[in-house]
């Protein structure tokens, strides 16, 4: 309830999730039948990239804006899909053009057809207020005032059977590994044939090996984890780096997620010892 993600809006870790999370929604699109997307950590649809919160870290400068100034080839369709979320007309203030980024239900909304629909849950009072203010009376998206982990029992299974659940959690105390780990069960358990992308930060690999081996060892099938760091992940007090795991990746994934990564990291990265990337695939199908 404390984490604002007006701090860290835009940063290294928002463009590798949302640059993956891109790839995945347009991949599932390339069939026809409606999908039904939810957003479980939604926070605000937009981001002022001038507000003196963004501005204290400035973590923006070492990531969207660095993307935005040199574009890579291969995050064409993310950064695309940025510039035409930031195009959606919204009732709420967040910057505009190149001082503003795209929430995940933003790029998530700008990336629907007509028959997708989306779902956001935000338990943070303010953030939610921004959320309904942003998407005010959107057909196609739905905003809830909920906690996180009891929405995936109560908006699962959807009526589409397909789609896609991005988990996406602040991290604020040492037991979110464990929420997410018990998260994913449970959305597997509901959604059999979605996707579910699940966030997670990089600070040192103790806690990060062992959410790997819990969710290698619960019984879920057709696992990947996507990695991202700028520096050796050896300081805990630091994010170093990110992940994006990946439950039931739709056909392709494995061989467009590394073009995506290398960019990223050749672009954001800062030629630090211990820098890279890595996709791994945690269970088989």
């Amino acid at each position: 309830m404390n984490y604002r993600h007006g701090f860290h809006a835009g940063n290294f870790a928002d463009c590798m999730k949302h640059a993956l999370l891109v790839w995945l929604v347009q991949a599932l699109q390339r069939k026809p039948a409606p999908l039904f997307v939810l957003d479980t950590h939604a926070g605000a649809g937009r981001y002022d990239l001038t507000d003196e919160r963004a501005r204290r870290t400035g973590e923006a400068e070492a990531g969207i804006r660095r993307l935005r100034a040199d574009p890579p080839a291969a995050l064409a369709p993310y950064l695309a899909s940025v510039a035409a979320a930031l195009a959606l007309p919204s009732r709420s203030a967040g910057g505009e053009g190149d001082n503003a980024y795209p929430g995940s239900p933003s790029l998530l909304r700008a990336l629907l057809r007509p028959q997708d629909r989306l779902a956001c849950c935000e338990l943070h009072p303010e953030e939610a207020a921004a959320l309904r203010r942003y998407f005010g009376h959107d057909p196609q998206v739905a905003v809830h005032q909920r906690d996180a982990w009891e929405a995936l029992r109560g908006l699962l299974p959807p009526r589409e059977k397909r789609g896609l659940v991005l988990l996406d959690p602040p991290f604020e105390d040492r037991q979110e590994f464990a929420r997410l780990a018990t998260g994913l069960a449970t959305a597997a358990a509901r959604f059999p044939t979605g996707v579910l992308a699940a966030w997670y930060p990089i600070k040192h690999r103790a806690p990060v090996r062992a959410f790997l081996d819990a969710v290698g060892e619960s019984g879920l099938r057709d696992v990947v984890a996507a990695e991202l760091w700028l520096r050796e992940p050896l300081d805990p007090a630091r994010l170093n780096g990110c992940g994006l795991l990946v439950v039931n990746p739709p056909y392709g994934f494995e061989t467009a997620a590394p073009a995506l990564l290398a960019a990223l990291r050749e672009r954001l990265g800062f030629g630090e010892e211990g820098e890279g990337w890595d996709l791994e695939r945690i269970a088989d199908e």
